[in-house]
C-alpha cells in the first residue's frame, strides 16, 4: 500500500476518533454515522482527484464539491435543485438551520436532542476539520500540522462538556493523532528504501532481520512528539476560556448575573427530555406536596413557559430577570370579577430530581425559597441561579386557584396589541394546511373561547387522535403537518399543534412545561412521579389571564370552564372524579396504596390491577434499540475474535489430512540460504509433489506456533539454525524439542535432496511442537497466543501485497489507456 493510500484512512480515522468527544453532548449520536459517510466520500474524492492529477489545488476543490453535494442532499434536499445541487433556497435554508442550531446549543443542556440544526452543525463541523486534516496530511504530506484542526475539534468537545470530555475520548483522539503521524512516518522513512522501527518484522516475506534491541532514533523521537502533543491537547481544554450558560449549565440554563436585579434568563427546553420522562418503565418521585386545596385535579405544576415558535421548534424567550419578590404582582389580564381562591401548599424534591426550574403551580402569588433563586416576569416562573437546582429543596408556594366561567371567556375582551402580536407570530414556513385545518375544526365559532374549545375537544375527543409517546418527536412545523396527517403522538404532539393552530386563529398561545398534579397518598400528601411530566398549551383571554387547556387525549384533567355546556353523555377527556389523571398513564409509585410495587411485581394485586399494569404505557422495549446493541456487540466479538478465526483456520489447512498447500504460502516459507548450484532449490521443493508440500506447511506451523509465544522466526538462518532457535528461545523439552529437530531435517531433504523422501506422522510432530510451548507458557502468554497470536500480521501483509498489486495493475491500464488517448489525434492525422 501506498504512503497516501495510507495517509488517507488514517486521517479519516483520525478526525472520527477526535469527533468522538461530541458524542456525549448530543442524544441520539447517530449523526456520527452521517458524519463518517460523508467524510469517507470526501476521502474518496480527494484520493480520486490525486491520482489523476498532481496539481495540489484540484483534490481540494474536488473534495469541497463533494462536501457541499453530500451536505446538500441530506439536509436540505427539497430546496435543492434536483436535489443535490444547491441553489439559493437551499443556502438560505441551511443558513436558517445553522442559525437555529446555535441558538439550540446556548439553550439545551447536555445530552441535547439531536436536531436538524445541531445535527448540521456537528455533520458540518466533522466534514470541514475532516478536509482540513485530509489536505494537510495527504494532499501536502504534513500531518503534525494536521494536529491543530483535530485539537480544535477535541477541544470545543471538552469546553461544551464543562472542562473535560473524558479520558477515554482523550485517549480515542490522540490515538487518532498518533496513528496518523505513524502513518506519514512510515510513509516518509519508507521514500529511503527501508522502514526503521524497533519492533521487527522478520517473519514477513523479502524483510531482512535487524539486530533487535534498541529502539531506532525515529523512533524515539516520534513517541516524545506523540507525548508532547498528548499533553497539549490534554491542558489547552482548561485553558480556554470559560464558557457559561446553554450546554454548559449541566442541567439548565442559568441568569448571566450574580444577586443583582439585572441580567437575562436563557433557559434549556424542557421537551427535550420530556418523551423520555414518560418512556420510563418505572416511575419514580420527583418531589411531594401538602396543599390546603380540596380539590388537587388542576394543580399543575409548571416549570416553564415556551412563548417561542420559529419554525424548527419552541422554545423560552431570552428575558430580564430579577430577584424573587416577596410577594409576585398580579396575573397579566386577570380581573377582579373572576373566581380566585387562594391556596397553599408545601413542596419537598426529591434528593433524585435535579432541575433549573421551580416546580409550582400557576399562577403563583408567593414563593418562599433558600437558595439563588431568580423570578422571570413575563413566565412567572423561577429559575436557579449560579449552579442552583430543585435537587433536595424544601419551599413554600402560594398559588391562586382561577376558576373563570364559560360566559366570561366567552365575553373576553380585546387582546392588548403588544402582546397578542407577539404571541400570534407564526413563521413563514408554518405549512398552509394548518391554519386550514383549524379554520375547519372551528368553523362556525362565535368567538375565540368557542374557538379555542373546539380546537381542545377535536384533539382529545372528535378527531380520532391517538396517545402514543413512541412516535417520532419533533416540534417543528413538518412534525405539525406529520402530526395531523398520521393523529398519533403524545403531550407535547398535542400541545404544541393546539397553540400553533391557535395562534394562526388569532388566538395569543404559548405551550407550558411541567407536571400533572400527581396522586394523592394515604397520608393526605401528593406524590408526583417522573412519569407525571406533561405539556400543555396556554391561550390568553383578557379577563381571565393565561389558561390552561387539555387537549391530550387520556392524560390531565379538562378544566370546568373548557368542558362542553351540553352534557354529551361521556365525560370530555379522561374521567372526572378527579382523582388525578396522571394515575392512568403512571406505574409505581403513583398507582393505589393498596397495590405496592413488591406486590405487583409478585401478581398478588388481582386481576383489575393486573389489567392496569398490562395496559398499554408509554414504556415498553425498544425493540430496534436492542437489536442495533445486539449486532454491535456481535461485530465487535467478531472483530475481536478475526485473529482466532485466521489463525484456526491456517493450522487446519496446514495440517490437515489433504495437506492443503496453495502457492501463496509455498512462496512465504522461509527455506534459508540459497543451495549450491546443481540442487533442486525452493522452486524444485514446489513442484516436488504433495510430499514437499506438506512439509513445508508443517514447518510454517512451527514458526507460526513459535512466533504465537513470543518466538519471531528468522529468515536467514537454515531450516536446522531456526530449529535450533527455536528450542533455545522456547525452552523446549524432551518430545517438544526432538519435534523441532525432525521436521527440520525433513525440511532440508525437501529443499537440497535430489528425490525428498516421504515423511510420516509431520502433523503430529506439529502437534508436539504446539504441546510443548503451551505447557511452558504462563496464562497470559497461552490466551495471547490463543486470542491474538502474532503470526495473524501474515493476513494485514497479504492483503497489503494483494492491494499493491491491484494499485498496479490499475496503474499500467491508466497509463496504457492515457497513452493511447494521447496518441489517438496524431493517429486519425
Amino acid at each position: 500500500m501506498s504512503g497516501r493510500a495510507r495517509l488517507t484512512p488514517a486521517s479519516w480515522a483520525a478526525t472520527l476518533m477526535a469527533a468522538g468527544a461530541l458524542l456525549p453532548l448530543v442524544k441520539p449520536a447517530t449523526w456520527i454515522f452521517t458524519a463518517a459517510f460523508v467524510l469517507a466520500l470526501v476521502s474518496g474524492a480527494g484520493a480520486l482527484a490525486r491520482r489523476f492529477s498532481p496539481a495540489r489545488p484540484l483534490p481540494l476543490l474536488a473534495q469541497t464539491a463533494v462536501a457541499l453535494l453530500a451536505l446538500t442532499a441530506i439536509f436540505t434536499p427539497e430546496q435543492a435543485v434536483l436535489w443535490l445541487f444547491p441553489g439559493p433556497e437551499a443556502v438560505t435554508h441551511a443558513v436558517e438551520l445553522f442559525r437555529a442550531g446555535a441558538e439550540d446549543v446556548g439553550r439545551y443542556a447536555v445530552p441535547a436532542p439531536d436536531t436538524e440544526g445541531i445535527r448540521l452543525m456537528l455533520v458540518g463541523g466533522t466534514v470541514v476539520i475532516g478536509l482540513l486534516v485530509d489536505a494537510l496530511a495527504v494532499t501536502f504530506r504534513k500531518a503534525a500540522p494536521a494536529g491543530l484542526p483535530l485539537l480544535a475539534l477535541y477541544s470545543v468537545a471538552a469546553g461544551l462538556s464543562g472542562g473535560g470530555a473524558g479520558w477515554l475520548w482523550f485517549l480515542l483522539a490522540g490515538t487518532g493523532y498518533l496513528l496518523l503521524l505513524l502513518a506519514e512516518g512510515r510513509d516518509r522513512l519508507s521514500q529511503w528504501g527501508r522502514v526503521f522501527g524497533g519492533v521487527q518484522r522478520t517473519g514477513r516475506p523479502g524483510t531482512t532481520v535487524g539486530s533487535g534491541g534498541q529502539d531506532f532514533a525515529p523512533v524515539r523521537t516520534g513517541r516524545r512528539i506523540g507525548a508532547v502533543a498528548l499533553g497539549v491537547a490534554l491542558v489547552v481544554p482548561f485553558a480556554l476560556p470559560g464558557l457559561s450558560g446553554g450546554l454548559l449549565a449541566g442541567g439548565g440554563g442559568g441568569g448571566s448575573g450574580g444577586a443583582g436585579k439585572g441580567g437575562t434568563i436563557s433557559t434549556v427546553n424542557p421537551l427535550v427530555s420530556l418523551q423520555d420522562d414518560l418512556r420510563q418503565q418505572d416511575d419514580r418521585e420527583v418531589l411531594r406536596y401538602r396543599t390546603n386545596s380540596s380539590d388537587t385535579s388542576g394543580m399543575y405544576l409548571r416549570l416553564v413557559a415556551l412563548d417561542r415558535f420559529d419554525g424548527l421548534s419552541w422554545k423560552s424567550s431570552v428575558r430580564p430577570i430579577e430577584d424573587v419578590p416577596e410577594r409576585l404582582p398580579w396575573p397579566e389580564g386577570l380581573a377582579q370579577g373572576v373566581r380566585v381562591t387562594e391556596v397553599t401548599g408545601n413542596f419537598v424534591a426529591s434528593e433524585n430530581y435535579e432541575q433549573k426550574w421551580l416546580p409550582m403551580p400557576f399562577p403563583a402569588s408567593r414563593v418562599d425559597v433558600e437558595g439563588r433563586w431568580r423570578y422571570e416576569p413575563a413566565g412567572r416562573m423561577l429559575v436557579g441561579d449560579d449552579k442552583q437546582t430543585t435537587r433536595g429543596a424544601r419551599y413554600q408556594v402560594t398559588s391562586l386557584d382561577v376558576r373563570p366561567t364559560a360566559e366570561q371567556l366567552a365575553a373576553a375582551g380585546a387582546v392588548p396589541e403588544k402582546l397578542r402580536r407577539e404571541y400570534t407570530e407564526v413563521p413563514a414556513s408554518l405549512p398552509a394546511d394548518v391554519k386550514a385545518t383549524a379554520l375547519k375544526v372551528t368553523g362556525g365559532a362565535r368567538n375565540d373561547y368557542e374557538r379555542a374549545v373546539r380546537l381542545q375537544d377535536w384533539f382529545a375527543r372528535d378527531g380520532g387522535f391517538r396517545y402514543d409517546v413512541d412516535v417520532q418527536s419533533g416540534t417543528g412545523v413538518q412534525a405539525i403537518s406529520r402530526f395531523l396527517k398520521d393523529k398519533e403522538g403524545f403531550c407535547v404532539h398535542f400541545s404544541f399543534s393546539m397553540a400553533a393552530m391557535a395562534r394562526t386563529l388569532g388566538i395569543p398561545a404559548r405551550v407550558a412545561v411541567g407536571f400533572m398534579p400527581g396522586t394523592p397518598q394515604s397520608d393526605g400528601s401528593v406524590s408526583v412521579g417522573i412519569r407525571d411530566a406533561h405539556a400543555w398549551p396556554e391561550l390568553y383571554f383578557e379577563g381571565a389571564g393565561w389558561t390552561r387547556f387539555e387537549p391530550t387525549p387520556a392524560r390531565g384533567s379538562t378544566p370546568a370552564y373548557a368542558r362542553p355546556a351540553t352534557p354529551s353523555g361521556s365525560a370530555t377527556g379522561p374521567a372526572q372524579p378527579q382523582q388525578s389523571a396522571s394515575a392512568q398513564p403512571s406505574a409505581a409509585p403513583s398507582a393505589s396504596e393498596s397495590c405496592t410495587p413488591q406486590m405487583r411485581r409478585l401478581g398478588e394485586c388481582g386481576p383489575e390491577q393486573a389489567a392496569v399494569e398490562t395496559a398499554p404505557d408509554d414504556s415498553g422495549p425498544d425493540l430496534l434499540g436492542t437489536a442495533l446493541v445486539v449486532v454491535g456487540v456481535a461485530l465487535v466479538l467478531v472483530l475481536l475474535l478475526l485473529p482466532l478465526f485466521w489463525r484456526s483456520r491456517a493450522r487446519a489447512r496446514r495440517l490437515g489430512p489433504a495437506g492443503a498447500w496453495d502457492a501463496e504460502e509455498a512462496a512465504a516459507v522461509p527455506s534459508g540460504p540459497a543451495p549450491p548450484d546443481g540442487r533442486p532449490g525452493r522452486s524444485s521443493a514446489r513442484g516436488a509433489g504433495g510430499t514437499a508440500a506438506r512439509t513445508l506447511a508443517v514447518w510454517r506451523e512451527i514458526n507460526d506456533t513459535a512466533w504465537d509465544y513470543g518466538v519471531e522466526p528468522d529468515e536467514s538462518q537454515t531450516p536446522r539454525g531456526a530449529a535450533a532457535r527455536i528450542v533455545r528461545l522456547g525452552e523446549l523439552r524432551g518430545e517438544s524439542a526432538d519435534a523441532v529437530h525432525r521436521v527440520a531435517r525433513a525440511v532440508e531433504e525437501v529443499l537440497y535432496a535430489p528425490r525428498p523422501q516421504p515423511v510420516a506422522g509431520l502433523a503430529e510432530e506439529a502437534g508436539r511442537v504446539r504441546a510443548g510451548f503451551h505447557a511452558g507458557a504462563d496464562r497470559r502468554t497461552r490466551l495471547r497466543a490463543l486470542l491474538a497470536p502474532r503470526s495473524a500480521v501474515r493476513v494485514r501483509w497479504a492483503a497489503s501485497a494483494r492491494w499493491a498489486s491491484v494499485a498496479a495493475r490499475w496503474s499500467e491500464r491508466r497509463d496504457a489507456l492515457t497513452a493511447r488517448l494521447r496518441r489517438a489525434p496524431h493517429g486519425a492525422g
